[in-house]
């Protein structure tokens, strides 16, 4: 067998840097919370639907929505989003972190 195919790779792996988020079904919020309520990550984080670090929070659309919550996350799948606000709910979209290239805009903006 050739030594480039014995020599154990390594290098420089991205993942660690990557943005880690949080997934939450749209039938998880149907068990969990009663008509009307507000949900947003803390309120995940307390009821124990979400565990450990995240960057973000993201809705999926698995599953069936009645109930009219005000669902307040960083980001939301499509069918997610047609599944709230179908059952008369409001889908709001929190800011996140800002990039690296748009706060080097912000700061070029502000320069000139």
């Amino acid at each position: 067998m050739p030594l480039i195919r014995r020599v154990p790779k390594r290098g420089f792996n991205n993942a660690r840097f990557a943005p880690r988020i949080a997934e939450v079904n749209v039938e998880v919020l149907e068990k969990l919370f009663a008509d009307g309520s507000e949900v947003n990550p803390e309120v995940l984080k307390e009821r124990g639907v979400i565990k450990g670090a995240f960057d973000e929070v993201k809705i999926l659309g698995d599953g069936e929505l009645t109930k009219k919550l005000v669902v307040a996350a960083h980001r939301f799948s499509r069918s997610a989003k047609e599944k709230i606000e179908k059952a008369g709910g409001q889908a709001v979209v929190l800011p996140g972190k800002t990039p690296v290239e748009e706060k080097k805009k912000q700061k070029k903006a502000a320069t000139t």
